[in-house]
């Protein structure tokens, strides 16, 4: 699983050698790993800086009302938003962390202010520029 995690593109004669098998039985354990959810999907990991959004802000929300329609509510929203990468709910405080990537700080001042400070369930947000990605 490891070698997959690193690098999800991985031949499976390249992913037997390194792992010692041979292909038919590795093949075999992957297709068992994914069956059983071990293994949840295969994606690219796209550079914010190549789609024009070089700037990353983890924005932590805190909503006012926590009835279920609410939450179900806020979650759709901020989900449907392009400039979310990861969005995540809390237990305790913050509620919420969203991460996003916009074009620079304009575009930021922007998005927060029309998208999601006007959803109705936020009472607080605190904005932390990404100054620079050590892992991903």
């Amino acid at each position: 699983m490891f070698h997959l995690a690193r690098d999800g593109r991985l031949s499976n004669v390249e992913l037997a050698r390194r792992v010692g098998l041979t292909p038919p039985p590795c093949l075999r354990r992957v297709k068992r790993l994914e069956e059983a959810g071990v293994i949840s999907g295969y994606r690219a990991q796209i550079s914010p800086e190549a789609l024009g959004r070089p700037l990353e802000v983890v924005i932590s929300v805190e909503i006012a009302v926590n009835d279920l329609r609410t939450v179900e509510d806020f979650e759709a929203r901020v989900t449907a938003l392009e400039e979310v990468l990861e969005f995540r709910r809390m237990f305790g405080r913050p509620d919420y962390y969203i991460r996003v990537a916009v074009a620079d700080q304009i575009a930021y001042e922007e998005f927060l202010s029309r998208q999601i400070m006007l959803l109705p369930a936020v009472s607080r947000v605190d904005s932390h520029l990404t100054m620079k990605r050590i892992k991903d």
